[in-house]
């Protein structure tokens, strides 16, 4: 059975400009309707395999002259902190996937639009990115606790699926996986021509559902 729970973004959150920003001129006042950003929720992730995790804990820790109980316990410990790294990874990957796929709704819309049509188009300047669609979620402050969006974005960029957690080593699950994905982001946002224009938020309407599946 799915579930679903939405929330709409409120139009005008975050619609200041600053002085600072470069914002892409739409002729008119009217505020544009955009494709929901449908969300899978991280509950409906698979189960971990909780012996394979306390078994890569326990390569992980110093061999030290301890009894088998607090062995035990420290194996459970850096497991259990492995299984939630690993969770924030699937989080992250599931929006980063969410929001690709939005962009790319986006982007039709924008095409059927005469309003918009020429605002991703290269030869106009000042002219939108693909990112520029990440920064209208900032703007609009669409948030998940614990969940950034551009690493979301650089996770879905490096990994076409997500990766089951036998592939992602304890160094990545600690300490890689963030600056891999703001990398990976990074590059990805400086392939349009010059550096994109934004798109103001004022001007733009759309809905946030999240879903899992009983």
């Amino acid at each position: 059975m799915e579930q679903v729970r939405f929330y709409c973004v409120d139009k005008t959150s975050g619609a200041r400009m600053r002085g600072d920003r470069t914002y892409v001129s739409i002729p008119g006042d009217k505020t544009h309707e955009l494709p929901p950003l449908l969300v899978r929720s991280v509950t409906s992730a698979p189960e971990l395999d909780m012996e394979a995790v306390i078994a890569e804990a326990g390569e992980m820790l110093p061999e030290v002259d301890v009894g088998d109980i607090l062995l035990e316990q420290r194996k459970l410990d850096v497991a259990l902190a492995l299984a939630e790294q690993y969770r924030g990874l699937i989080a992250h990957w599931q929006w980063g996937e969410a929001i690709i796929e939005w962009i790319r709704q986006c982007e039709i819309t924008f095409q059927s639009e005469s309003a918009l049509r020429a605002l991703l188009h290269p030869d106009v300047w000042p002219h939108a990115g693909r990112s520029s669609f990440v920064t209208l979620l900032a703007d609009k402050r669409v948030s998940k606790p614990g969940v950034a969006l551009e690493n979301a974005v650089g996770l879905r960029l490096t990994f076409r699926q997500p990766p089951p957690i036998d592939c992602c080593t304890s160094e990545f699950l600690f300490c890689l996986n963030g600056s891999i994905a703001g990398s990976a982001y990074h590059a990805w946002a400086r392939m349009s021509a010059g550096v994109p224009a934004l798109l103001p938020p004022d001007r733009f309407h759309f809905e946030v559902l999240e879903w899992d599946r009983d």
